[in-house]
């Protein structure tokens, strides 16, 4: 198992970045939140999970080990494999799903796309003992970053999530008004999880 990757940004994509680990660029997918925390030509450290099936080999990399453990332990659950683990990360920080699970809040884990209400019942009661306690920290997923790029880089994210262009957009502009949205330095994962909200509610 590869359990992280140290390299250089070489490239970043809506749904993931490349790096450049010993002269190998290697392709890892990220959520948002992790995508948020890197720029190209600057270096990171990035823990990862390796995802084997007869057809490929996926890279999945996160901003600190929480996030790894968490996406190991969302596949547990009966009818979640790696990408919609990863896409119950880029809505909700490793300890909001925990929190999820732990109150059955079902209309929590219903923010993520492709997650009905059977699904989330599914998923509470297959995990209900499996994810743990709550940390009470989120340190590593406030994520602070430039206030010119937020609204590119929630875009993207919902684009990379399965959102027409369209949804994207009219998310975009509610999400413009988010108290959140007017500060210094805005938080993109904040400001995702507002804009799914928003999606789940149209």
């Amino acid at each position: 198992m590869i359990a992280f990757v140290d390299g250089q940004v070489a490239a970043l994509a809506p749904d993931g970045a490349v790096l450049v680990v010993g002269g190998v660029g290697l392709a890892l997918q990220c959520t948002p939140g992790t995508l948020a925390r890197l720029r190209v030509g600057e270096r990171t450290r990035l823990a990862t999970a390796l995802v084997v099936r007869e057809d490929s080999l996926t890279l999945y990399g996160f901003v600190d080990e929480d996030e790894r453990t968490t996406f190991e332990l969302l596949q547990t659950a009966s009818g979640v494999g790696p990408r919609l683990a990863q896409a119950m990360l880029a809505v909700h920080a490793p300890d909001d799903l925990r929190r999820a699970v732990a109150t059955e809040d079902l209309s929590a884990l219903m923010l993520v796309p492709g997650i009905g209400r059977k699904g989330a019942q599914r998923i509470a009661l297959d995990l209900k003992d499996r994810l743990g306690a709550v940390l009470g920290t989120e340190s590593a997923r406030t994520i602070a970053t430039r206030p010119a790029g937020w609204r590119e880089q929630v875009h993207a994210a919902l684009l990379g999530l399965g959102y027409a262009p369209r949804d994207a957009d009219d998310a975009l502009a509610r999400v413009a008004d988010d108290p959140a949205a007017s500060l210094e330095t805005p938080d993109v994962a904040v400001l995702l999880r507002a804009a799914l909200r928003g999606l789940a509610r149209s």
